[in-house]
């Protein structure tokens, strides 16, 4: 539901250094001190006829970035900005790391015209936003750069608003898989994960492999008439519930109808879809309660402690996977009801129509946006990147995706191809009124990962009062 592109005032500076040096030269071949570096023309050279030219001149220009995320995440987002500040030193940027309650913060920071020139910003909020005119439109900027085109950016990394108009880029795509303990696997006597999209689970594989890996305290496995499933020592699997549109959308469903009109997940395909994750559940005993969930560690910790064999979780939780050195962990390929699918997220980059330095938020806008400059996010397993090259160049995906902790055998297919290929936008980049909807949703669903009511039920109930909050979809075309 997206498509790919940056500005004419970069073009004009550096057209203007070019003019400024052909007229220099008048016909003349002589030796120019450009910035203190000697530059030697091919021809005669006499310091009777050296130019002195000096350095182009800037304003200085202060910007605030505003952002969240881990503490590693800060760091190195913080390292990139220093690199950008020195190759332009004009540009100074004062940094604002908000964990918590960032977009409540920023609002109160607009009360009272504070508000930073670029940062990250929710998806469904950059949107409405965006339609509030409290954005730049970033199309104006691309349309006008010769270093970076719409073409070049992965379409489900775009955050478009209305026709042309594109409220902001990722900074990073995220994408689904799953994750595995190998030593689970191996004591259970069984294959590891597929990689490959075309050799996914299919949801039965899915389940009878969690159940051989869904261990009481006696070692009784869920497949065990002598199973006890008030006493589990091993879940199969973990999936985070709140990404349930993964298992509708390989399931043939749909949130929504195209045009944002109708509520969708009352069909007979999606409700199928998240009744089978509930039944993981409540049917299998392989996967916790959320009540269970609470008692249990989260993410690299829960596999390394064998709590968990399996967790279907987002690429960046490759970051604390690989930086836990006892766990022997493995990559699988998300498995499938119907159809190859993942679902790929990320929250985008944005201008403030309050900055009084548009020209200068691009500069930085586009330093972020490209994997060099911030290669430790890459490498580290928390970004992967949003421009196409990095996926397509056998070279530049060298430089992130392989040979480090984060990114071991069978990412590349489970990870990084799927999400290429196979990757759908998540709700919040198309849905108008999602944190309203959500609301409601969300209340239905708890009581179907309780399994106090089936999905068909909670959802065929609640579609009226959802229908009533529909506003229809954002859509570029």
């Amino acid at each position: 539901m997206r498509k790919t592109a940056g500005l004419a005032w970069t073009g004009m500076i550096a057209l203007s250094v070019i003019v400024a040096g052909c007229s220099s030269n008048s016909g003349n071949s002589n030796t120019k001190e450009v910035s203190g570096n000697t530059v030697n023309d091919i021809g005669n050279n006499t310091a009777s006829n050296a130019v002195q030219y000096e350095p182009e001149k800037h304003d200085p220009v202060t910007l605030k970035y505003t952002f969240w995320g881990s503490p590693n995440e800060k760091k190195v987002q913080e390292a990139a900005i220093k690199s950008f500040t020195e190759k332009y030193p004009w540009i100074k940027v004062n940094t604002l790391h908000i964990p918590d309650s960032y977009t409540t913060k920023l609002t109160t920071m607009a009360s009272s015209n504070q508000m930073p020139d670029i940062g990250l910003l929710n998806g469904d909020v950059a949107l409405d936003w965006a339609s509030q005119g409290r954005i730049y439109n970033i199309m104006d900027f691309l349309n006008n750069d010769p270093d970076v085109s719409v073409n070049d950016i992965l379409p489900n990394t775009m955050y478009y608003w209305d026709e042309g108009k594109l409220a902001g880029i990722n900074g990073a795509l995220e994408a689904f898989a799953l994750f595995y303990n190998k030593d689970a696997f191996t004591d259970a006597g069984l294959p590891l994960p597929p990689t490959k999209a075309d050799e996914a689970y299919t949801w039965d594989q899915f389940v009878e492999t969690a159940q051989k890996l869904t261990l009481d305290q006696k070692g009784h496995n869920a497949l065990d008439p002598d199973f006890d499933p008030k006493s589990i020592k091993q879940f199969g699997v973990t999936m985070p519930n709140w990404a349930y549109m993964n298992a509708v959308v390989t399931n043939g469903g749909k949130f929504v109808n195209d045009t944002g009109t109708e509520f969708k997940l009352a069909d007979p395909e999606a409700t199928e879809a998240i009744q089978r994750w509930a039944d993981l559940i409540n049917k299998y005993h392989v996967a916790p309660s959320p009540t269970q969930s609470k008692n249990l560690p989260s993410g690299a910790n829960a596999l390394q402690s064998r709590k968990v064999a399996m967790t279907m979780d987002g690429q960046w939780s490759l970051v604390d996977l690989g930086a836990t050195k006892k766990l022997n962990f493995g990559i699988g390929v998300a498995p499938v009801m119907k159809n190859k699918a993942t679902m790929t997220l990320g929250e985008p980059i944005v201008i403030f129509k309050d900055t009084k330095h548009p020209e200068e938020a691009w500069m930085l806008y586009k330093w972020m946006m490209n994997p060099e400059n911030t290669i430790e996010l890459q490498t580290s397993g928390l970004w992967m990147p949003v421009l196409k090259k990095w996926y397509e160049n056998e070279d530049l995906v060298s430089k992130w995706a392989a040979g480090n902790p984060a990114h071991p055998d069978g990412y590349q297919d489970a990870v990084m191809r799927n999400a290429f290929d196979n990757g759908f936008p998540n709700t919040s980049y198309y849905v108008k009124n999602l944190s309203k909807i959500n609301s409601i949703i969300d209340s239905a669903l708890a009581d179907v990962w309780l399994g106090k009511t089936t999905a068909q039920e909670a959802l065929t109930k609640i579609k009226p009062q959802v229908e009533k909050e529909l506003k229809g979809v954002y859509t570029e075309k």
